[in-house]
C-alpha cells in the first residue's frame, strides 16, 4: 500500500460556501435535473418559501409571489422583512436567523439558520432585498461571494422580503423547473395555512378548508364511499375517507413542511385508525382490511422538531416537544376522541366504512389461495431469479443502507436482446433489470386476482416488494424501458395500466418513470451525436456540414451496452410519470384501455391526419429519407 502524508498541511479548514458548494447533499438532498420533485432545485425554492410561510404564521403578511421564468426563481413575502442591517448577515453567515430565541418560532420549519444559506451558496446569482417602514436594502451575491452591497434607501414599498436566485448550472447540471412539482408544494402550503394567498406566475393559489381542500382536490370525490371526514384540534389537523382503489394514500405534514417519507407521525396516524375503528366496532378487524383504499391527510405542528435530514422529509421526533407527550400518544388520543365521536354522530359514514373493511377482508381472503399456488410455483422453477438482474445494494437487505437504496433504479424492459444491452451497461451497484417475456396483458377492469394469476406480473409485483403497500419497495426509481416503436409504446401502455391500476400510490409518489433513449446516431470519422427527436437529428447534421452517418436505432437490442452505458449513467434521460391533482385514474384508463370507443377513435384520426400532413411537409422539403418515410406512413 502506497505511503500516504498525514501532517498539519493536510488539514483544511472550508468557509461556509466552500462546504456547501463540496457537499451539497448533506443540505438539499440529491441534486438532480428537475425531473423529480425531490431534486434539490425544488428544495432551493422550499427553503425561501418556508421563511416566508415562518411571516405568515406570525401573522405578518397575508400574500407571496413568486416567478419563475428561464431558471430564474422570485419569491416575495409580505411579513416584516429582515432587518436592515442584518440582510447581508442573515444569507450568508451560517447559524445566524431569527427563530433561536424565539418561543413563537419553536414550532418552525426551519430553526438551524442554513436554508437560506446553501440557496445563496448554490446559485450563480442570487439577491437579497428587504423593506421596512419606507426603507429598503439590496445585497447581491455570486456563489455565496458578496458582489454588491447596496447603502440603504428609502421606499414607498410595503415592508417584507424579496429574493430573487438561479440555480448553480455547474451544480444542477441541465436542470429545468416542471411547474407540475411546483404547483403541488404550493397547494400544500396554501392547504396547510388557510386563507394564504400565493401568486405564481399568474396563478392564484389558495386554500379556505385545509386538509378539507387537500382531499378534495387529491382524491376521486366521485368514488368516495362516504364524506371526508375533516377533525381539527391543536396542534393537530387529520382528514380520511375510503375509496375504490388499491393501497393507501396518505399526505402527511409537521410544521407546514410535506413529511413526504412520512415518520413517527405518520405511523401513529395510521395506527390510531386501526385501533379506533376495532374499538368503535367491536371487532379485532385484520389492520389492511380496515387501511386498503384508504385515503388520508395528517398535520402537526411540534415544537423543535427533529427530522431525519436537512431536507425535512420524515419526521424523527418521538415527543410533541420538551416535556410533552410521545407524537404516539397525541395523535392517538386525538383520533381516538373524535373519530369515534364523529363516527357516533355519523351513522351513515359508520355504516359504509364498515361495508368498505368487510369487502377488502373478502378480497383478501380469495386471493389469499392464489397468492399461495403462485408463490410455490415460482419457488419450485426458480423464475425469480432468471426474470430478476439485481443490484448489489440488495445483497445484503439485513444491512442494507438506506442513503443507498434511495438511489436504486430497476429498468423493466422487454425481449433479451434489450435486457441483454442494459443489463451489461448498468452499475451493478445500483440498478437493476427486470425482464418482460412478451407483451403484458391488458389488466383494465380486472381484480387484483390477476396479479397472481398472470406470472409476470407476479414476479414483478415481487421484485418490487410492493404487495403490502410501498414502505418495502426495493427500488427508488421504477423505470419502464422499451423501444421507440409501436410495439414498444403498446408494452409501455399495458405497464402504465398495470402500475394505475393495482399500484397508483407508486405513481402517486414519483417513483415511475420513463427512460428516453436515443432515436438517432449522427457521425462522421471524428464526432458522434445521439440525437432524441428529428430537430436534433437536423442540428447534428448541419454540425457535420451534411456529411454524416446516420443511425436510426428502432429497438434497445441494437444500442451496443458501451453506448447504453452513456444514456443509463449520470446524463440519464426519465421522464417523470405524474399524477395531477385532479387525475381521474378509471377515465383515464376507460379511453386508452377500455372499449374501443368513438372518441379514441376521433382523437387517433385526427392525430394521425396530423402526423400524416406533417410527414409530407418534411419529405417535400427533403429533410426525411425515404426509410423514415416508409416507416411513419406504416
Amino acid at each position: 500500500m502506497a505511503k500516504v502524508n498525514y501532517t498539519e498541511d493536510n488539514i483544511r479548514s472550508l468557509d461556509w460556501k466552500e462546504h456547501i458548494r463540496m457537499r451539497p447533499g448533506m443540505y438539499i438532498g440529491k441534486l438532480g435535473n428537475g425531473s423529480t420533485p425531490d431534486d434539490g432545485i425544488y428544495i432551493l425554492i422550499k427553503e425561501i418559501i418556508d421563511n416566508c410561510i415562518d411571516e405568515y404564521v406570525m401573522g405578518h403578511g397575508t400574500q407571496i409571489d413568486i416567478e419563475i421564468n428561464d431558471g430564474s426563481v422570485s419569491i416575495r413575502d409580505y411579513g416584516r422583512g429582515i432587518p436592515l442591517g442584518k440582510v447581508v448577515d442573515c444569507v450568508s453567515k451560517i447559524n445566524t436567523g431569527g427563530k433561536y430565541d424565539s418561543k413563537a418560532f419553536k414550532k418552525s420549519v426551519g430553526l438551524n439558520g442554513v436554508g437560506t444559506k446553501a440557496v445563496n451558496a448554490l446559485s450563480t446569482y442570487f439577491r437579497v432585498q428587504a423593506v421596512r417602514e419606507g426603507k429598503t436594502k439590496i445585497a447581491e451575491f455570486e456563489r455565496g461571494d458578496l458582489i454588491k452591497d447596496h447603502r440603504v434607501k428609502k421606499t414607498t414599498d410595503g415592508n417584507g422580503t424579496l429574493i430573487t436566485f438561479t440555480p448553480d448550472n455547474s451544480i444542477f447540471l441541465n436542470y429545468k423547473f416542471m411547474n407540475e412539482f411546483i404547483e403541488n408544494q404550493l397547494w400544500n402550503y396554501a392547504y396547510l395555512n388557510a386563507g394564504l394567498k400565493i401568486n405564481f406566475n399568474n396563478k392564484t393559489i389558495v386554500s379556505r378548508r385545509g386538509l378539507f381542500d387537500l382531499m378534495n382536490r387529491k382524491t376521486d370525490v366521485e368514488h368516495h364511499r362516504y364524506p371526508i371526514i375533516h377533525l381539527k384540534g391543536e396542534d393537530i389537523e387529520i382528514a380520511l375517507t375510503h375509496g375504490q382503489a388499491y393501497g393507501e394514500q396518505y399526505y402527511s405534514f409537521v410544521n407546514g413542511q410535506n413529511t413526504t417519507q412520512g415518520g413517527t407521525h405518520l405511523q401513529a396516524y395510521r395506527e390510531a385508525i386501526v385501533a379506533t375503528v376495532r374499538d368503535f366496532y367491536k371487532k379485532s378487524y385484520d389492520a389492511k382490511d380496515i387501511r386498503a383504499s384508504i385515503m388520508g391527510a395528517i398535520s402537526v405542528r411540534v415544537e423543535e422538531p427533529v427530522f431525519e435530514s436537512q431536507t425535512k422529509t420524515k419526521l424523527g421526533s418521538l415527543n410533541i416537544g420538551p416535556g410533552g407527550p410521545s407524537v404516539k400518544k397525541f395523535v392517538l388520543d386525538f383520533v381516538k376522541k373524535n373519530l369515534d365521536s364523529h363516527l357516533h354522530q355519523n351513522p351513515d359514514t359508520a355504516t359504509a366504512l364498515q361495508k368498505r373493511i368487510l369487502q377488502s377482508e373478502r378480497e383478501r381472503k380469495e386471493i389469499a389461495g392464489i397468492k399461495k399456488i403462485a408463490n410455490e410455483r415460482a419457488r419450485k422453477s426458480k423464475i425469480h431469479n432468471k426474470k430478476l438482474r439485481d443490484c448489489r445494494v440488495h445483497f445484503n437487505d439485513n444491512r442494507g443502507d438506506d442513503e443507498k437504496k434511495k438511489n436504486t433504479t430497476i429498468f423493466i424492459t422487454e425481449g433479451d436482446s434489450a435486457s441483454g444491452s442494459i443489463t451489461k451497461a448498468r452499475d451493478v451497484q445500483t440498478q437493476a433489470v427486470f425482464s418482460l417475456r412478451g407483451k403484458p396483458l391488458n389488466c383494465f377492469g380486472l381484480t387484483k386476482k390477476v396479479v397472481y394469476q398472470n406470472e409476470e406480473f407476479h414476479l414483478l409485483q415481487h421484485a418490487l416488494n410492493i404487495e403490502d403497500g410501498l414502505d418495502d419497495l426495493r427500488f427508488n426509481q421504477v423505470v419502464i424501458a422499451t423501444d421507440a416503436d409501436v410495439d414498444g409504446m403498446h408494452i409501455r401502455l399495458l405497464l402504465l395500466t398495470f402500475f394505475l391500476q393495482f399500484f397508483p400510490d407508486l405513481v402517486r409518489n414519483g417513483h415511475l418513470f420513463i427512460l428516453e433513449t436515443p432515436l438517432f446516431r449522427v457521425r462522421d470519422k471524428k464526432q458522434t451525436f445521439y440525437c432524441y427527436s428529428e430537430t436534433e437529428k437536423q442540428e447534428a447534421i448541419d454540425k457535420l456540414r451534411g456529411k454524416a452517418e446516420i443511425t436510426r436505432f428502432k429497438g434497445l437490442g441494437e444500442i451496443s451496452p458501451n453506448e447504453f452505458a452513456g444514456f443509463i449513467g449520470s446524463d440519464i434521460r426519465l421522464e417523470p410519470v405524474i399524477m395531477s391533482d385532479d387525475t381521474n385514474i378509471e377515465q383515464i384508463l376507460t379511453y386508452f384501455m377500455g372499449k374501443n370507443t368513438p372518441k379514441r377513435q376521433e382523437f387517433i384520426i385526427d392525430n394521425l391526419r396530423f402526423e400524416i400532413d406533417e410527414i409530407e411537409d418534411k419529405n417535400k422539403d427533403g429533410k426525411i429519407s425515404k426509410e423514415e418515410m416508409a416507416e411513419a406512413s406504416a
